[in-house]
């Protein structure tokens, strides 16, 4: 990895002269969109000696915040590997934060922002990867009609469920920036365009119904959301070659993908090499009027490590069994959590009865809704928690979102662990 920002660094260098050509468009004071992107859903309180800028601000409190806490315990690809070096959620937002800077730093644009998108843009990811998130999607467009998307569940939680103490240790919620927030729920979608551009109205991002509906507000988006591909390509075909996923004739298929660009031998393919001539190229390429961008053989290139990876490692058997298990945890957490509702009252009752069979999976789940519902404000008055109610208990759909919102917040072994309780005796 050092050896890819050195060369990064070294071609900035180089190109010294035609670098920064985002500079003037970047998100930044004189920007004609700084005070929508700076823009937050209410008043953020702010220390007299304070030296951080507003995106710097966002950075630390995402990075504070115990949803990113929990992406160390959250599967990438593989899940429960015992091997320390195999890539987790976590490892996967700050490459992504890394990628954005060097690419950010070298155009001219604000890597304040790149960066506090980039570790925050995952934080509302299932436990068990995409593959928790397609249970979540079947469950939820089962019962409600409705659909489950990472994207839009991480902006909720940003949003609606992580919290900070405030100078008077009262539990308030984020409350980020537009700017943050839209670059967060606009990181996915696919990239098969030749070409990104932010888009020029400002939307509703509640409203914002299915990934790449719109690109980002920022040029500082668009890079996350290209910095995004570039991160994961290249280092689940590192960690498939480390648990031999792959078998020779597979390996051999990559290296005839990535020899059309660069000669390299199999054994030579990996993370660095690919991350770093992604980078490049892309800054080579991409201006103000061009877009961001990757050359023809680059896109290319881009487009086929990904068919190749849904192939050959995100459809491999393995992976089946452990889809297999992920739907047997996730649905079982489910229907057990759903069963207890009642009217507010004997909702209570239930939940207090069954604390004392099931006391880890009963007791976080009532303090979720004590802290994010309406179940008890009498008692919840006098706990520290300042921030928005999310849910009325007295309608079901808000209870079943409760749920299905607590489940998408667990870590892999926290959902194994609460499973693990359900069926013991």
């Amino acid at each position: 990895m050092c050896y890819m920002f050195r060369k990064i660094y070294k071609f900035a260098e180089t190109y010294f002269m035609v670098s920064k050509k985002f500079i003037k468009v970047g998100t930044y004071p004189d920007n004609a969109n700084w005070q929508t992107a700076i823009k937050r859903g209410g008043k953020l309180y702010k220390k007299v000696d304070d030296i951080r800028s507003e995106f710097n601000r966002d950075y630390n409190r995402i990075l504070h915040c115990k949803a990113y806490r929990r992406l160390k315990h959250k599967t990438q690809v593989f899940y429960a590997t015992q091997n320390d070096h195999v890539c987790t959620r976590i490892e996967h937002v700050n490459h992504v934060a890394a990628v954005s800077y060097s690419i950010a730093n070298f155009l001219g644009l604000n890597t304040e922002l790149t960066a506090a998108i980039a570790i925050g843009h995952d934080l509302g990811h299932a436990p068990f990867g995409h593959v928790g998130e397609y249970i979540l999607r079947d469950i939820i467009k089962a019962d409600v009609g409705e659909t489950f998307w990472h994207e839009r569940n991480s902006l909720f939680f940003v949003d609606k469920l992580e919290t900070l103490p405030n100078l008077h240790n009262k539990e308030n919620n984020l409350n980020l920036t537009y700017a943050v927030r839209d670059g967060i729920i606009s990181h996915c979608g696919e990239v098969n365009e030749n070409a990104l551009f932010p888009r020029k109205e400002v939307v509703d991002l509640e409203l914002i119904q299915r990934p790449n509906q719109y690109a980002p507000f920022t040029w500082e988006g668009c890079v996350v959301k290209i910095a995004d591909k570039i991160s994961y390509l290249g280092r689940d075909i590192e960690d498939a070659l480390t648990l031999k996923i792959l078998d020779k004739q597979q390996i051999k298929e990559l290296s005839e993908i990535v020899s059309r660009i660069k000669k390299v031998k199999v054994w030579q393919i990996n993370n660095t090499i690919l991350m770093n001539d992604f980078v490049i190229n892309l800054c080579k390429m991409s201006s103000p009027e061009k877009g961001i961008l990757f050359s023809e053989k680059y896109l290319e290139l881009i487009n086929e490590v990904k068919k190749f990876n849904y192939k050959h490692i995100y459809l491999h058997k393995r992976l089946e069994y452990f889809g297999d298990l992920a739907k047997l945890v996730i649905t079982s957490l489910y229907k057990a959590l759903m069963e207890l509702y009642d009217e507010k009252a004997q909702l209570i009752k239930n939940l207090d009865d069954s604390e004392k069979i099931y006391p880890d999976l009963i007791g976080a789940f009532k303090y979720w809704l004590m802290k994010y519902s309406d179940i008890d404000l009498k008692v919840r008055k006098n706990t520290k928690f300042d921030n928005e109610i999310v849910y009325n208990i007295d309608e079901i759909s808000h209870y079943r979102h409760a749920v299905l919102h607590y489940i998408s917040s667990m870590t892999d072994q926290y959902a194994m662990k609460l499973f693990g309780e359900l069926t013991r005796f």
